[in-house]
């Protein structure tokens, strides 16, 4: 799984600009599919894999395609490009970082430097009205040779692995998760069996907003969800034990709550069971933050029956992403046994 990770991490993919992400997984996937199997998209960008089952219950397994980058909102006379940010990101890790256009521009972050700062400018955190994106040109002019408003950059990073088991790059979030669904397909069309109508949705633009997800979820119209994600963790040098959410390397986060969902406990107690009869390593979410997909997904249609499992991150939206492989796993083994063990998550 590392290779595709790797390919899928670095594809350029920003929300409303998975084109690039989407060509990688179908071409993954590839034409020779089952006879009950077919691969579709969707008017919004999404893509899907079904498993059909008929009269069985319709689970649906969600991963999102894009990741956060900027988008280009002026240019200055002197050639930088002033940019808005596509999707949630801390100012404070933006300066200085290189970024990479959707037309293969490179450039990097800036703001003004510390030692032209007023006293009272240095007492302030750093804005994204701040700063620009510098791409070497010589005007405005010039810059309009290379870039646009509207154009799209991310950050430029490429994939490490690093330590003990850890993987840095860009957009891991949610690139891990989309790995994790093509290896489940893998298994699919091996001829793995499933007691589910299953359908499997790599979904846009969830960092700006939940509504491709929505519109996945009732075209799909399933019973059941999981929703594979990351999730910001703390574990890091200086934060209390209590504040750390959880700890990379200690399995995938199962969560009750986040500030957008309140998982259906049926399906929480479902895959908690899954991971204490296979001796899958797993973790509770210790922290309400954040939000996701599930979402969406949760209040369509009738309601749908939603759970979710996350990958441990630090460094989160930002150029250097970090995951532990072997949690990346654990999710997969999670959602392996999900799709095909016996449905005991149903409930009459």
């Amino acid at each position: 799984m590392k290779e595709l990770l790797k390919k899928l991490s670095e594809a350029f993919g920003p929300s409303g600009y998975e084109d690039g992400v989407r060509t990688i997984i179908k071409e993954y996937i590839g034409n020779d599919l089952p006879q009950s199997c077919e691969l579709m998209e969707d008017r919004a960008g999404n893509l899907y894999f079904h498993c059909k089952n008929e009269d069985k219950p319709r689970l649906m397994i969600n991963a999102h395609m894009d990741e956060v980058g900027f988008m280009v909102t002026g240019i200055t006379d002197t050639g930088y490009l002033k940019f808005g940010c596509v999707g949630g990101m801390n100012p404070i890790v933006l300066g200085a970082k290189r970024v990479v256009s959707e037309r293969g521009i490179k450039g990097v972050t800036v703001a003004k430097p510390i030692h032209l700062l007023t006293p009272e400018e240095k007492e302030k955190a750093p804005t994204v009205d701040g700063m620009c994106i510098d791409i070497g040109a010589a005007s405005k002019e010039d810059a309009e040779k290379y870039t646009d408003i509207g154009d799209y950059f991310v950050f430029d990073s490429g994939y490490v692995e690093y330590g003990d088991g850890f993987i840095k790059c860009k957009a891991l979030d949610d690139r891990h998760g989309c790995a994790i669904m093509c290896k489940l397909i893998d298994a699919i069309k091996a001829g793995a069996c499933t007691d589910f109508d299953l359908w499997f949705a790599f979904t846009c633009k969830e960092e700006i907003s939940y509504s491709s997800a929505r519109c996945a979820s009732e075209f799909i119209k399933p019973d059941y969800a999981l929703v594979i994600e990351s999730k910001a963790v703390q574990d890091t040098y200086g934060v209390e034990d209590e504040r750390k959410v959880a700890i990379l390397g200690d399995g995938a986060i199962i969560s009750f709550m986040d500030n957008s969902t309140v998982y259906d406990r049926g399906v929480v107690d479902h895959l908690i069971s899954i991971c204490n009869e296979n001796s899958i390593p797993y973790q509770l979410n210790k922290y309400i933050s954040g939000g996701n997909d599930s979402s969406a997904i949760q209040k369509s249609i009738y309601g749908v029956r939603v759970g979710l499992i996350s990958a441990p991150s630090r460094y989160i939206h930002s150029q250097a992403n970090v995951v532990k492989y072997s949690d990346v796993e654990a999710m997969y083994e999670i959602a392996q046994r999900l799709i095909t063990g016996p449905n005991s998550i149903v409930k009459e």
